[in-house]
């Protein structure tokens, strides 16, 4: 709105000051007026000449020119839904005057300064009429500031009521006006002004009050949000818990009624705008600064990772638009699925207190879903991507694809499954099979479909464990491991997180990504900070993937996964501590990685008989029946379309 837009409306603007700010001067005598205007003139221009003497010491309005507020940080699923808004002290969001409704800057100039395209920073009449008020109650009950000098206060100077500040809001006000227009001003004036619990700018404030955005303000609404200003937490409609108040409603109304009719009284409404204005229902919004988000662990995962790239401070204040990786759906699916698992286990006789799940996109490597725990309320740590746990068996697919891409074994090369020790530092390693038994001499297929962990050892032993190590930092594992001997059989410590983006690997025949949360980032104007979209590289011998990916629907079609049988081609591992606290099953089909991990955060036992078969492979087919519902069958492409190495 420029200032033509109001000048057009003011037609009798001095002729009715007779409200609020105004009705003390409208007492006072032509005489008694005119003495106190000189009076107040005098001490100005000695004040002025007294701070002459320091004028360099004040602030350098021209560094507003490349000024910007501090914003929120609005966080979105790949879909464009909103999931967070993550802010310091101010939220905020900014926005051009020319998309902030006429109705509320011509409602702010009304009642906060209504001579605002005339005046050039100060207002002398105005300081006269506050000077006067204040003079009468003996107390500082106006102040007389501009709309120029009140954005000079709030980005410059303290807020203490002094003359000597008062006289240095006036200068920088001056000064202001003469390096920008009217609008600037307007423009800046209106994304700064604080509007109560904890919401800056009028886009912001729009929001929470009336949940919409500023442009599609009515003129009831505008009156009722430019009444706030002055005081915000007085007038809000909301209470201390953020709630609405009837009581606090009225007072809201009070000041609404006070805004239309200065409007009106201006020139700038008629009076059957203004009776329309006041009878129009009002229906509120809520206050959006302390809104938790939905998906916590998500957030926290996000603003961890854009922490990590731009610094904590550039996420708080820097207004980001950042489109997350998550499918909210998906997400929902996960949350529900890990709930429902939680509530059952007790019944089944698993002693467990918590579930993390990770699911990883493997085309992309995109986080679709995470779960860090059963109940973010109770406890705050992220499973999936902070606890290392042991993962057992689920280890053994990095030691088989070693053994593939060696170009020595292929899935139907044989092992001897039959006693075996190895020195480790102690005397010697021996490993046993889960019941203990010996199978003989087997397939490298039927040793990993029935999880047999001495081929696993041996097939270490023969590939070498660095070079499994190798393979396994290839994949995206960062977490520390050691050659041990036990170390095919899980004899490290890893996150959900971490399994799921390897198995992605692994889906996608050999092409990774890094794994992330984050697909696109840019600031408030639309500027590009970050843009993740995959570029995959080939870490992988895709013979030996896909010869992986055959054997590892072996093991959900006739192994130990079989309770993880889905409606379409699944490849997946299971994995059990010996110690029984930690139980996994991370599976996949070509669209989706997804590991499950359940176990106590005090490392209890689970109880006897708990495997990852058995409780676990049942939980990742409750999701993925629901995460793939609609989604076409897609098959692993074979060995065959490769060549062996």
């Amino acid at each position: 709105m420029s200032s033509n837009t109001i000048q057009g409306k003011r037609s009798g603007e001095v002729a009715a000051p007779t409200s609020g700010f105004f009705q003390g001067v409208a007492k006072v005598t032509g005489g008694t007026l005119l003495g106190i205007t000189m009076l107040a003139s005098s001490v100005a221009a000695g004040g002025l000449v007294g701070l002459a003497i320091s004028l360099r010491n004040l602030p350098n309005v021209h560094v507003l020119q490349g000024y910007v507020p501090n914003e929120t940080t609005h966080i979105y699923d790949i879909n464009g839904r909103p999931l967070a808004s993550i802010h310091d002290e101010a939220n905020r969001d900014v926005v051009p005057l020319e998309e902030i409704s006429p109705n509320l800057k011509r409602a702010v100039l009304a009642i906060e300064d209504s001579h605002f395209f005339t005046h050039h920073g100060i207002n002398p009449s105005g300081i006269a009429r506050a000077f006067v008020a204040n003079l009468q109650q003996g107390r500082t009950v106006e102040g007389g500031s501009t709309i120029t000098m009140q954005l000079v206060k709030n980005l410059f100077l303290t807020p203490e009521q002094s003359i000597s500040r008062k006289i240095a809001e006036a200068i920088l006000s001056m000064r202001l006006e003469q390096v920008f227009t009217k609008d600037e001003i307007l423009e800046m004036y209106l994304n700064q002004v604080y509007w109560g619990h904890n919401t800056y700018g009028a886009e912001t404030a729009a929001r929470s009050y009336f949940n919409k955005s500023s442009r599609d303000l009515t003129l009831a609404e505008a009156a009722m949000m430019a009444g706030f200003i002055q005081a915000p937490e007085e007038y809000s409609p909301f209470d201390g818990n953020y709630q609405v108040s009837s009581d606090r409603y009225q007072t809201s109304k009070v000041r609404q009624a006070v805004v239309l009719r200065r409007m009106r009284e201006l020139g700038w409404i008629s009076s059957a705008e203004e009776a329309e204005a006041r009878k129009q229902p009002i229906r509120l919004g809520q206050v959006t600064s302390f809104r938790r988000s939905e998906i916590p662990y998500v957030t926290e995962a996000v603003v961890q990772e854009l922490s990590k790239r731009f610094g904590k401070d550039a996420v708080m204040k820097g207004g980001m638009r950042v489109q997350t990786t998550i499918d909210y759906k998906l997400q929902r699916i996960a949350e529900d699925t890990v709930r429902r698992a939680h509530d059952n286990m007790w019944a089944q006789g698993l002693y467990a207190d918590q579930i993390a799940l990770a699911a990883v996109d493997p085309r992309t490597h995109f986080v679709k879903a995470m779960v860090g725990g059963v109940d973010y309320s109770e406890s705050q740590y992220n499973r999936a991507i902070q606890a290392q746990r042991q993962p057992g068996s689920a280890f053994k697919p990095f030691v088989y694809y070693a053994a593939f891409a060696s170009g020595k074994y292929g899935p139907d090369s044989i092992i001897g499954d039959n006693p075996v020790s190895y020195p480790d530092g102690y005397g010697y390693y021996s490993p046993q099979n889960y019941d203990g038994s010996f199978m003989g001499s087997i397939t490298l297929r039927r040793a990993l479909e029935m999880s047999r962990n001495i081929p696993a050892v041996k097939l270490g032993q023969e590939v070498g464990l660095n070079k499994v190590i190798e393979i396994s930092r290839t994949l995206g594992i960062k977490s520390p491991m050691d050659p041990v001997v036990s170390l095919p059989l899980g004899s490290v410590d890893l996150t959900p997180m971490e399994m799921a983006g390897a198995y992605a690997t692994f889906a996608n025949n050999g092409w990774h990504s890094d794994t992330t949360f984050i697909a696109y980032v840019t600031d408030s104007q639309g500027n590009v900070l970050l843009d993740n979209t995959p570029s995959p590289q080939l870490v992988l011998d895709p013979w030996a993937a896909a010869a992986l990916n055959d054997v590892l629907q072996g093991v959900i079609t006739r192994g130990t996964a079989t309770n993880a049988r889905i409606d379409r081609p699944a490849a997946g591992k299971t994995g059990t501590t010996s110690s029984e606290r930690d139980i996994w099953f991370v599976g996949y089909v070509p669209q989706l990685s997804v590991a499950v991990w359940v176990g106590n955060d005090d490392y209890r036992p689970l109880g006897y008989g708990a495997t990852g078969g058995t409780f676990v492979a049942p939980i990742w087919r409750d999701f993925m029946l629901q995460a793939l519902r609609g989604v076409p069958v897609e098959r692993f492409r074979p060995a065959s379309d490769f060549p062996q190495p």
